[in-house]
């Protein structure tokens, strides 16, 4: 089982597309055009509510102010199939 990484921040680069950079220097641009939103996440259909985006230092992963979340591990795997930069990069730039 992997560790777990917690995003530190996001930048909202599409309408409905996140730049999520996480802990170990990991950045990767995460696509969520065509997902279907409902129920909680129904808002975030809405560019503008979904540009809202932040990250929770509590719970340590991105959320949106009606309280819908995103589970860091799946942001990880998911930022990680389209990197931006690594943890390496970070740690080499230095």
């Amino acid at each position: 089982m992997e560790k777990l990484v917690a995003p530190i921040a996001v930048e909202v680069i599409g309408d409905h597309e996140l730049r999520v950079t996480f802990k170990d220097g990991l950045v990767g641009d995460i696509d969520f055009t065509g997902r279907q939103w409902r129920r909680v996440s129904a808002p975030l259909a809405d560019p503008a509510f979904f540009a809202q985006a932040y990250v929770d230092p509590e719970i340590r992963t991105v959320v949106w102010p009606n309280g819908f979340d995103l589970a860091p591990e799946t942001l990880y795997e998911r930022a990680r199939e389209h990197q931006v930069s690594g943890p390496s990069d970070i740690a080499h730039a230095a």
